[in-house]
């Protein structure tokens, strides 16, 4: 009767600690966008998956570099960016057009997983489909 009585304590106790978990993620500010964030917002929401909608203001591609990325800034120009949707040389290729000519002065919303890179927001960017233009 202890060892049975001793289980369920345990048993309810996974429970509560799950259930607090699960209301703590729920309410949490990185959870709570619903729909688009703004470029200035990313950054509360490092760590999970946003679309962020902005214009491009400033790109650049950086062909003579090993890493050969491209970054597509919205809203403010480099240096002073914050927020950058950015594309590694690998996935460049996927791309029919050159994605810092074609997108510049354009609204446009990136979806993906915002990172923090020297405290400014970031999304990598695989494919094509992570990007749309926001009429």
């Amino acid at each position: 009767m202890l060892v049975g009585g001793l289980m369920g304590r345990a048993a309810c106790r996974r429970v509560l600690i799950f259930n607090w978990l699960l209301a703590a993620s729920l309410f949490s500010p990185q959870s709570q966008a619903r729909g688009p964030i703004a470029p200035d917002q990313a950054i509360n929401f490092a760590g999970t998956n946003q679309t962020v909608c902005g214009k491009v203001v400033s790109s650049k591609f950086l062909s003579k570099q090993p890493s050969a990325a491209t970054f597509l800034n919205l809203d403010r120009p480099y240096p002073d960016q914050i927020f950058t949707a950015e594309i590694l040389a690998e996935n460049r290729s996927r791309f029919p057009y050159p994605p810092e000519v074609e997108l510049m002065n354009k609204n446009i919303c990136v979806s993906g997983l915002v990172e923090v890179y020297k405290g400014k927001a970031q999304i990598f960017v695989k494919e094509p489909k992570q990007i749309n233009l926001n009429h």
